[in-house]
């Protein structure tokens, strides 16, 4: 069982520790260009390359192929990909059902509104915008979650009101947009399936833009023992001098 503890700070990142001190969960929730650089990031001090995949030209169907992955729906229905906002690329929509809507039920409850995406090769980190999140249906919050190989739910964001689901615009940052980027990574192994899907019965949601994906090395996030409250910038810091670390371990 993970236990989840929450970061504050400019990134409003998540933690979550898993019994294992070298097991950790990290997870991003903030605005597209922060979340985006954040990401990165996070994949280069944890050795790791970041693939990216703007969508463009999706293909209306029940499964779209984008070559390193498929896109399904947990519900088996079919996708007509759009446009949203300001958003990198394509979307496609997956309103949350199921559950209950106050007060909320088991995460999973909600899993079969969602989507998946089954990796060729083995992953252990992943990144994706999401719009219109967070605009109503808080009972008390409206939460996203992400699972690795069908595991257990990691909540990658939770808004109690409309605010914090505002996030500057990528394409002109005085313009506040319901567009936010979240990613989870575990580097506690590799996995082949990433599950996504929203608890907020009754809200219009969308998923994809751009996808960003990574393998990073087992053991390279940061410890359990980080303080609470904690910014992006102290979580980077972590990961640059755990890199290091190992690096002159190996010399």
């Amino acid at each position: 069982m993970k236990a989840i503890k929450t970061l504050t700070g400019a990134a409003a990142l998540f933690l979550a520790s898993a019994i294992a001190a070298s097991a950790t969960v990290v997870a991003i929730f903030d605005g597209i260009a922060k979340g985006r650089n954040t990401f990165n990031q996070t994949v280069a001090a944890a050795n790791g390359v970041v693939n990216v995949d703007t969508w463009a030209n999706l293909t209306p169907g029940v499964s779209i192929d984008r070559g390193d992955y498929k896109i399904t729906r947990n519900n088996g229905g079919s996708f007509s990909p759009e446009l949203y906002g300001t958003m990198s690329g394509e979307v496609v929509n997956i309103n949350p059902a199921g559950g209950g809507a106050n007060p909320r039920t088991d995460p999973l409850d909600y899993f079969a509104s969602g989507v998946t995406l089954t990796f060729a090769n083995a992953l252990n980190s992943i990144g994706f915008e999401v719009g219109d999140w967070a605009t109503c249906c808080n009972a008390p919050t409206t939460d996203l979650f992400i699972s690795f190989d069908n595991g257990t739910p990691i909540n990658v964001a939770s808004a109690l009101n409309l605010t914090e689901g505002l996030f500057p615009s990528q394409a002109s940052p005085f313009n506040i947009v319901n567009e936010i980027f979240v990613a989870a990574f575990d580097d506690s192994d590799s996995f082949k399936k990433v599950s996504f899907w929203g608890n907020g019965v009754g809200e219009f949601l969308v998923f994809g833009g751009e996808v960003r994906y990574a393998l990073i090395e087992e053991g390279t996030l940061p410890p359990s023992e980080v303080p609470l409250p904690a910014t992006a910038g102290l979580i980077l810091a972590g990961l640059s001098a755990l890199a290091a670390t190992k690096r002159r371990k190996r010399t």
